[in-house]
């Protein structure tokens, strides 16, 4: 487990997480917030959903926006439990998230500080604030069993 307590929104994504393992789906969730409220949360269903996009980063992002009434989630943030792939960090962008936190790394799929690293290229049309390591333990664990289980 963590050495700090985890802030809410991560415990909150982390539930989602969950939430999605036991639909069948890979753990990972997803929390917006703004102003200090949770205004939307969700957990990947591409297989539920048979929709490739349908993950919890895009899911999320599509509740806020509805809750919101505007495509663009100025002043939002975005707790993620697993660092966004190419397509999530493309859709982070376009909705110009202020901040997104992400619990664990992914070297393989990642395209934050990994991968594509989308933020970081010119044509990238918002930048947010990014901050990682909270609740990466927990993260690494449940993606840990999970994959365990199916091998």
């Amino acid at each position: 487990m963590s050495r700090w307590p985890l802030p809410d929104p991560m415990k909150l994504a982390l539930d989602q997480a969950r939430a999605g393992e036991s639909a069948g789906e890979v753990p990972i969730g997803a929390v917006v917030v703004k102003d200090g409220a949770v205004i939307a949360a969700a957990h990947n269903a591409p297989r539920g959903a048979c929709d490739p996009t349908a993950h919890a980063e895009v899911l999320a992002i599509r509740a806020a926006a509805q809750a919101l009434g505007n495509e663009r989630l100025d002043g939002c943030d975005l707790w993620v439990t697993l660092e966004p792939c190419a397509m999530c960090a493309g859709a982070i962008s376009h909705a110009r998230i202020a901040r997104l936190y992400y619990a664990a790394p992914d070297p393989k799929g990642g395209a934050v500080d990994h991968g594509a690293r989308v933020f970081q290229h010119e044509q990238c049309l918002h930048a947010p604030e990014v901050y990682s390591g909270m609740g990466e333990e927990e993260t690494g664990e449940l993606l840990r069993r999970f994959f365990r289980a199916r091998r």
